[in-house]
């Protein structure tokens, strides 16, 4: 197997492989592109993040500064906001809802390195993807770590790591994440 054909597969992949370096390199290109676009011109960074993004919904917005590893690997519903400073580390899928707000400072992994310092030594590493329902808040210094599935209807805290799966209708904060308590959900989905 090839390293991308690895990583694709789920299997522990050498991310300094050159197919998975150009990967990278374009998408840097493009945040580039999307970071360099006035803020105020709503057309063409909507077509920029089109263009970086696998699909994107309506109404979108992303504020600079934004990163990712791949791009094609995000997938965002309608009504998203990614705030300022947003990194998605997309070596795996990252799936996002409709509805869903993005504090600044924020980053979300699909990649994760070995505990092991040969296969650290060897640039391994291995990705899990990530899955955001609809209608989510996520305050502003929060990490989503990979593998993570957050339910619908939830708010996760400032500064909150989540290293687990949230279910919907729920609070969450703390590091790591635990549930705090319930939450309505007043809209029909």
């Amino acid at each position: 197997m090839t390293e991308l054909e690895k990583l694709e597969a789920g299997l522990p992949y050498c991310f300094t492989d050159p197919d998975i370096e150009k990967i990278k390199k374009e998408a840097l290109r493009k945040c580039q592109v999307l970071n360099a676009i006035d803020i105020l011109d709503v057309e063409k960074r909507t077509a920029a993040i089109k263009d970086l993004f696998g699909s994107v919904g309506e109404d979108v917005s992303v504020f600079p500064n934004f990163n990712c590893d791949n791009g094609k690997n995000i997938h965002v519903g309608e009504q998203f906001l990614m705030n300022y400073n947003g990194i998605i580390l997309d070596v795996a899928e990252v799936r996002i809802g409709h509805h869903v707000m993005i504090g600044p400072n924020t980053m979300i992994t699909t990649v994760n390195h070995p505990l092991t310092p040969q296969g650290r030594r060897d640039n391994l590493g291995i990705a899990k993807p990530v899955i955001i329902g609809n209608d989510v808040w996520i305050g502003g210094n929060v990490t989503i770590l990979p593998g993570v599935t957050i339910g619908n209807n939830v708010v996760v805290a400032a500064g909150a790591v989540v290293t687990k799966n949230v279910p919907d209708n729920y609070v969450v904060a703390g590091v790591p994440a635990k549930l705090l308590k319930t939450i309505e959900n007043d809209v029909e989905n």
